[in-house]
């Protein structure tokens, strides 16, 4: 049983392209939807350039015919989901023209539950089989929350046309016309992108609008281009369009990145789109690298300034005197996000998992200092019980003297696979509950063999 409904409007048109090339080429490109709570929309956008296809003559039209075929496995059932072939004809006006500046350009959307899936794409000409092109691509499909804010994949465009638009034409959708550029490729003779993003339960109990930053960066990770925009949330969803002007960007790959940014809920979400523009007139700028893609997707991209003084002191005790005075230098809530994302990021032992465990087990430690070692308006995190546990964690042994007669309350914690087995001493000298460190034998820590002179009472 197949679990995708194929929706029947595979169809085509014709646009200029900006170069021609002699192989058979074939492009596509694809974006993802929001449906409901366990389906995504999926469109896949594919180019032929007629430059590549056979011209023949049939009932008195000279036509090029192009074939596309979609293969859609499910990587885990192995289950074919979709596999299904399109004939995209043309008919030719001028035989005698050179077609290799046109492109056949189309578009099909189809339904698909969440998963992993291979999708094999291919495009071929009718009439001549041996010219042929087959694109593999790992697809990801996770349904977007419904519940909660979320932003669609962007769909890279040569022209979104807003008034007079035809509802009959392939390319409409939500009273717009979205040219797709499947190409993904953009030139001088092409010099503007636009592009096409949907925006999801962005309605909340505040009036407080959030910000969508649109930025680019090239091959180098260096940002080159940003715009700030905000977003009222008086509607549940909305279409978001925008354009970026590349007459005056040196021929590179770059990255469109759309980030929204909710500062109520300090939290941020982002969406990306690679492309490649080829502008020879222009001479490539050294570009001083200002902001890491990853950091508008971080928890970090809406805390204010107060807010990453306080997560940086709570982070102290892992940092660098390099890394404390850099931080006491920094002026603006944005370079103290970066600065956090860096110095958290840089500590990431497992890398390839989208969470950052060292950091969450730190912080952890951090709350369960505050939870059990506060005292005297003194937050846990800042007493000397607190910074061990932060540091090295649960000790394997504690030792509590409550207060005698002749001694002041005092624990000892041991920790048995440090250095062959370590203890520290917390002893309550000034009887408000705070713990200090009188004695350890850890390498590096306050040592002090007479101790116990300190928690007789006096």
């Amino acid at each position: 049983m197949k679990f995708i409904k194929l929706l029947a409007f595979l169809v085509f048109t014709l646009a200029i392209t900006v170069n021609a090339q002699n192989d058979f080429d074939f492009e596509f490109d694809y974006a993802r939807f929001n449906y409901d709570s366990s389906t995504v929309y999926l469109e896949i956008y594919y180019s032929f350039n007629q430059g590549s296809l056979t011209k023949i003559e049939r009932d008195g039209q000279h036509l090029v015919e192009a074939e596309l075929s979609v293969n859609l496995v499910n990587k885990l059932s192995g289950i074919s989901e979709l596999d299904k072939k399109w004939s995209v004809p043309n008919v030719v006006a001028d035989p005698t023209a050179d077609l290799s500046g046109q492109n056949l350009i189309g578009v099909i959307g189809f339904y698909v539950p969440g998963g992993e899936y291979e999708l094999k794409i291919a495009g071929l000409d009718k009439n001549n089989l041996e010219a042929k092109k087959e694109i593999i691509e790992n697809v990801e499909v996770i349904p977007f929350p419904q519940n909660s804010l979320a932003i669609s994949d962007i769909e890279l465009s040569t022209n979104i046309k807003k008034d007079g638009t035809d509802p009959n034409s392939i390319f409409y959708k939500n009273t717009l016309e979205v040219v797709p550029n499947p190409e993904m490729l953009y030139s001088e003779n092409m010099p503007v992108l636009f592009y096409y993003t949907e925006i999801y339960n962005i309605k909340n109990h505040t009036e407080q609008p959030l910000e969508l930053h649109q930025l680019l960066y090239n091959s180098k990770g260096q940002k080159v281009d940003s715009k700030i925009k905000d977003l009222s949330r008086k509607q549940t969803s909305r279409v978001e369009l925008g354009f970026v002007n590349l007459k005056k960007m040196p021929t590179d790959t770059y990255n469109l990145v759309l980030a929204l940014v909710d500062s109520t809920k300090k939290q941020s979400y982002a969406s990306n789109k690679r492309f490649f523009l080829y502008n020879p007139k222009i001479i490539a700028e050294k570009v001083e690298m200002v902001e890491n893609i990853s950091y508008l997707s971080s928890e970090f991209a809406a805390i204010e300034s107060e807010e990453c003084d306080d997560i940086f002191n709570k982070s102290k005790y892992v940092a660098s005197k390099n890394e404390i005075d850099q931080y006491e230098i920094l002026d603006s809530a944005i370079a103290k996000r970066e600065f956090l994302f860096k110095f958290w990021k840089h500590r990431d032992v497992i890398s390839e998992t989208p969470q950052n465990e060292y950091k969450k087990e730190y912080f952890e430690r951090v709350a369960k200092s505050n939870s059990k070692y506060g005292a005297f308006n003194k937050k846990g995190y800042k007493s000397d019980r607190g910074r061990v546990l932060i540091i090295f964690g649960e000790p394997d042994q504690v030792d509590r003297h409550p207060s005698q007669m002749d001694t002041k309350p005092y624990e000892i914690w041991y920790y048995n696979s440090m250095e062959g087995g370590v203890y520290f001493v917390f002893a309550d000298i000034s009887g408000f509950s705070d713990y200090e460190l009188v004695h350890s034998t850890k390498r590096g820590e306050m040592r002090d063999d007479t101790w116990t002179r300190r928690v007789q009472q006096q």
